[in-house]
């Protein structure tokens, strides 16, 4: 069998290797995906501030010309974009299942999912905010608004979703992790950090707590990660 033909089937044969960085929090959602699936891999580091962004070297550009982490390499493939990696891991190794069985409920969980990797972060990403300061001379003040003004926003939203639907359990979709809460923690990780107000999200303060208790997720957060620093 060829390793295309292992990798579409579905086996663990081909080796996974993920590139990312631990402050990364889309490298963050496939750790958690990997974790929650029980999947052996392989990190490679990829420093975003070391040497003008280890991403923007030749080497990485060879395998991610966006310059971005994470990338997954199963066997000989190759894949960029988070939420694309989460949708791969899902149908090649497809239990335990991060999506429900039902249209309705996956659509809702890809919905959840989006708010966070479409709307939040791409305003919000290391790239933004150093264009910010650098670039467009806004100071650390203005910057820090900026950041939490559309983590807000977008957790706002998050939660009115959460509240108005009764297919909210312990997690985001019912009473096991999906996709939408491997999106989640790390946006939420990223929002304290940046010390946002967190009282009026009570369903998404719960859910991280319902999270950060599973032993998988807590071997996928940032400062246990071999380059923590």
């Amino acid at each position: 069998m060829t390793t295309e033909n292992k990798v579409r089937s579905g086996t663990n044969d081909a080796p996974l290797v993920l590139y990312g960085y631990w402050r990364s929090s889309a490298a963050y959602r496939v750790r958690l995906a990997l974790n929650l699936k029980g999947l052996d891999y392989e990190q490679r580091f990829v420093h975003l501030v070391r040497d003008g962004g280890q991403q923007h070297g030749a080497e990485y550009r060879a395998l991610n010309p966006h310059g971005r982490v994470p990338t997954l390499l199963h066997g000989e493939r190759v894949l960029t974009q988070s939420p694309a990696i989460l949708e791969y891991l899902e149908e090649v190794f497809p239990e335990p299942a991060l999506l429900p069985g039902d249209p309705d409920g996956r659509a809702r969980v890809r919905a959840l999912g989006a708010v966070i990797a479409c709307d939040i972060h791409p305003l919000n990403n290391l790239q933004v905010l150093k264009y910010l300061t650098g670039t467009l001379g806004v100071d650390e003040q203005a910057r820090l608004e900026w950041y939490r003004h559309w983590v807000a926003n977008g957790l706002d939203a998050f939660e009115a979703l959460l509240a108005e639907s009764d297919e909210t359990g312990k997690f985001c979709h019912g009473n096991s992790p999906s996709l939408a809460d491997c999106c989640l923690l790390p946006q939420v990780y990223n929002a304290r950090r940046f010390d946002c107000d967190e009282s009026r999200w009570a369903n998404i303060r719960r859910i991280c707590t319902a999270l950060e208790s599973i032993p998988a997720v807590d071997r996928a957060i940032p400062e246990n990660q071999p380059d923590a620093e």
